[in-house]
């Protein structure tokens, strides 16, 4: 797929990943542009450079890869986004496409099949591996079926009181973290905790680590 006018970023918290991915692509004639170990990295980095296509896995420290898609299309919207992970149970799959990526691959899928999807995203094209493509064609059989996540219903500011909850900050840090009132930062924690069905942190944590919202 010698290509070197496809710009991609690589995302992944892990650097021997990143390092074999970046050396994989190049030598297939792709640019790859920047790596990141974290999810506000990848959306920096992205801001920056602009590229075609971002490969990111899931699970990342601090800001997920769920989240960093949903930021992608707000904040880098030509860029197209291409999940690279372990997780292949359905409910990743269905929450990675309606938080708008463009491809999913499971990391244990050959090296050609990468290549081709990396091809198929830049192209404008979608490109499922095996797994996501039945999750998607069960999905669309059976529409009935809620496989989506609490989490996906989360409005953009929840989900940063989400992740900060996650990250062990109080109310009042939250607050000033955010740069809001107490009392604001107090109702948005309040909310989170009615959507996601939990009643304290400790269960906000334990419900994150389930579902591959934090490291």
């Amino acid at each position: 797929m010698s290509d070197p006018n496809v710009r991609v970023l690589i995302a992944d918290d892990h650097t021997m990943v990143r390092e074999s991915l970046a050396g994989l692509l190049r030598g297939a004639g792709v640019d790859v542009v920047a790596q990141a170990a974290d999810g506000e990295e990848t959306l920096q980095r992205a801001q920056e450079l602009r590229p075609d296509v971002v490969v990111t896995d899931l699970s990342m420290p601090g800001l997920n890869g769920l989240e960093v898609v949903r930021r992608l299309r707000e904040q880098a919207p030509a860029a197209r986004v291409l999940v690279l992970t372990m997780h292949q149970e359905d409910e990743y799959i269905l929450q990675a496409v309606r938080a708008g990526a463009s491809g999913y691959v499971v990391k244990d899928s050959p090296a050609a099949e990468l290549l081709a999807a990396v091809r198929e995203v830049h192209a404008g094209r979608g490109y499922f591996g095996p797994q996501a493509a039945r999750a998607l064609a069960e999905q669309l059989r059976h529409p009935e079926r809620d496989l989506g996540d609490p989490y996906g219903r989360l409005t953009a500011r929840e989900r940063e009181v989400f992740h900060l909850i996650a990250d062990g900050l109080t109310t009042k840090e939250i607050a000033r973290r955010l740069t809001i009132s107490v009392k604001t930062a107090e109702n948005h924690r309040a909310r989170v905790l009615d959507k996601l069905d939990v009643r304290n942190s400790a269960e906000l944590v334990r419900y994150a680590s389930r579902k591959g919202l934090v490291d």
